[in-house]
């Protein structure tokens, strides 16, 4: 696999810094994911391929064990608010100073500096600030959010990733590691720089929902069919828009221009009325195969037994039946191969982590009597 001998300590948090410690792991990387004594697990369940050591890092005795960590790691990622590192003495400036070499990943909402720097927020706050927010939502509503995925998993947990991954590479010439500080919000911004790029050209002149791409024209946007289900509609292109005029059963000569923002409203209660008269499935066997660029919204329970899906395997089950995505995307000679065990216990490898960095067993058996690190490893054997 491609990052395979790269080893990576992850610290753990929420959504954002789990997927990219798995993203990691999935395409090689061995990742250590330092949890808290006590903690219920990875509440995101973004723990495919780790491993977990559990260490109190409220002790020095715990910081220290992350220290000799870090001394021999090529990665490590955090996912604190600005200063949070620095408290804890596993700032920047000490852990490279002990490994030059360390790729030091900080992965956080607002970034490490601005006056947003050591303030709460989630995904949607994230969203709002990057400028994105505003664009998304239907004509005359509130702009909402898509779920937590654009700033939480696009801006935040893959840049992060990207940033690694590039970092890696330069240090194979440099022979030095560096800092990234990956930014939310700067995450999600970069992501949104088509919007940004094509302002002047007329794409985003109307108030939201009333777009080209954001809801407004009846060629791009979603269908309600007679079984309640939904079709995604993007013909774009006149040869796909031409197509789609076919498949619903309407001549073009007698429809308004495809681009006479005017008549949009008409044209898409026109197109609803049509889509509400046949199912779904009925709908796939018109437009399937065809170019018209119209294809079924499928569900969670849907999408894995899709055709195209099945075809390609884009869907993976692991041994305790739980469905995921495979990941993305497929290196021709070094491609992904996920684990497909269970996530791990809290603790579960403290002490064969442990071993690996170089602690002896009389080392480990003091940070068990000062409490400071614990084991899970008997209830893995259940």
């Amino acid at each position: 696999m491609a990052l395979r001998g790269i080893s990576v300590v992850e610290l753990a948090g929420l959504a954002p810094g789990p997927f990219c410690g798995m993203i990691l792991a999935d395409f090689g990387a061995q990742v250590v994911r330092v949890d808290r004594p006590g903690a219920l697990g990875d509440v995101s369940h973004l723990s495919r391929g780790k491993r977990s050591l559990a260490v109190d890092l409220k002790k020095p005795q715990g910081v220290a064990v992350v220290r000799r960590l870090c001394a021999r790691a090529d990665v490590v990622l955090e996912p604190f608010r600005h200063g949070v590192m620095e408290k804890l003495q596993l700032s920047p400036e000490i852990l490279q100073k002990e490994n030059p070499k360390l790729i030091y990943a900080r992965l956080s909402g607002f970034g490490q500096s601005g006056r947003f720097s050591r303030v709460a927020g989630h995904d949607i706050n994230y969203l709002a600030l990057s400028g994105v927010l505003s664009k998304i939502g239907r004509s005359g509503e509130n702009p909402y959010a898509p779920l937590n995925l654009l700033a939480d998993f696009g801006g935040g947990s893959l840049m992060c990733a990207l940033g690694i991954t590039m970092a890696l590479f330069e240090r194979a010439r440099s022979g030095k590691g560096q800092v990234i500080d990956a930014s939310m919000v700067e995450g999600t911004a970069y992501l949104s720089s088509f919007l940004w790029k094509t302002k002047n050209l007329g794409l985003w002149e109307q108030p939201r929902g009333e777009n080209m791409l954001d809801g407004g024209a009846p060629f791009y946007t979603t269908y309600r069919t007679a079984d309640g289900e939904f079709m995604a509609v993007g013909a774009i292109e006149p040869q796909f828009y031409k197509l789609l005029i076919k498949g619903l059963g309407l001549k073009s000569d007698e429809l308004p221009n495809q681009m006479s923002m005017t008549h949009w409203p008409e044209m898409k209660k026109k197109f609803a009325d049509i889509f509400a008269q046949k199912t779904k499935a009925e709908w796939c066997q018109i437009f399937d195969g065809t170019d018209a660029c119209v294809t079924p919204v499928l569900t969670f329970e849907e999408v894995t037994h899709h055709d195209h899906n099945k075809e390609r395997g884009s869907f993976i089950t692991d041994r305790e039946q739980g469905v995921s995505p495979r990941p993305a995307p497929r290196l021709s000679n070094t491609p992904a191969i996920p684990s497909f065990e269970r996530d791990p216990f809290i603790g579960e490898h403290t002490e064969e982590i442990l071993k690996e960095f170089g602690f002896n067993q009389e080392e480990i058996d003091q940070l068990y009597s000062d409490k400071v690190i614990e084991s899970n490893n008997l209830r893995a054997k259940f």
